[in-house]
């Protein structure tokens, strides 16, 4: 939870299923892997992969720490993890990632030829693309749209999506904007966010690999409630829209009416 409330891009995905570890290693990873995390007798391990390079001002790197490269921490039961800190560092790790992907991209513009404007690419060594319009897609294929308010990055952001899920990124932006007249608009995190001045945010939602996932913030208080959501969302719930799925327009607007009214979420 603390991961995706740092990065909210970050993919999750579970590496190096052998034999003598059929469950594998779940790892995080934006631009390039960001941790790992491991269970042992004693303690859960999160193993930073250039933790070395990261500044930890609160200490939290407690093993690992006489390689040149990793850094780790090592958690043990009645132990409180510093959740600010943590994000922190995640984030530090993706600043890292994206910076040095920057780099190798800028160092590779002059050895390559440039594409056609429009085309789909992968980014040097990462597996990001270049979307629509050359916007960038980050893990998953959802785009990276700069921090910004009103409709302009919001409809960049849905104009960006893609494939089938552009189209649905239109309809949900209608339907919201249909049933909430005064509804203030932005991107945040690589996601457009739907709020009323003053209340907060009420509805966001994000592209993944198969999937689009419309989150209301305030989603246990809706009728009925969203099927998303596991004990430690809060009051969070959303809803997972797959290509086959017929979008339920009448649900969807009953939610965002009722969303709109409530109190909603302020970061």
């Amino acid at each position: 939870m603390l991961i995706q409330q740092a990065d909210p891009d970050i993919a999750e995905d579970r590496k190096w299923v052998k034999a003598t570890n059929p469950s594998g290693v779940p790892v995080w990873s934006h631009a390039g892997n960001v941790c790992t995390g491991e269970i042992y007798k004693q303690v859960v391990k999160l193993t930073f992969f250039h933790g070395a390079s990261l500044d930890d001002p609160n200490g939290l790197f407690n093993s690992s720490l006489d390689g040149n490269t990793r850094r780790a921490i090592d958690i043990r039961e009645g132990e409180k993890l510093n959740s600010t800190a943590f994000k922190n560092l995640i984030r530090a790790a993706v600043a890292r990632n994206v910076g040095s992907d920057s780099a190798r991209s800028e160092s590779s513009k002059s050895k390559k030829p440039t594409k056609p404007a429009g085309s789909t690419k992968k980014a040097a060594g990462t597996g990001l693309q270049k979307g629509k319009n050359g916007v960038v897609l980050l893990s998953g294929g959802n785009p990276q749209i700069a921090k910004a308010d009103g409709d302009a990055p919001v409809q960049q952001y849905i104009a960006a999506m893609p494939g089938w899920k552009s189209e649905l990124g239109r309809r949900l932006d209608e339907i919201i904007v249909r049933n909430v007249p005064d509804v203030h608009k932005a991107v945040r995190w690589n996601s457009p966010f739907y709020g009323i001045e003053g209340q907060g945010w009420f509805l966001s939602f994000h592209v993944l690999t198969r999937y689009v996932k419309v989150t209301f913030f305030a989603g246990k208080s809706l009728r009925p409630i969203p099927p998303g959501g596991t004990p430690k969302s809060g009051e969070a719930r959303w809803i997972d829209i797959y290509e086959p799925d017929a979008l339920d327009e009448a649900r969807m607007a009953s939610w965002v009416k009722q969303a709109a009214a409530l109190p909603g979420w302020e970061p």
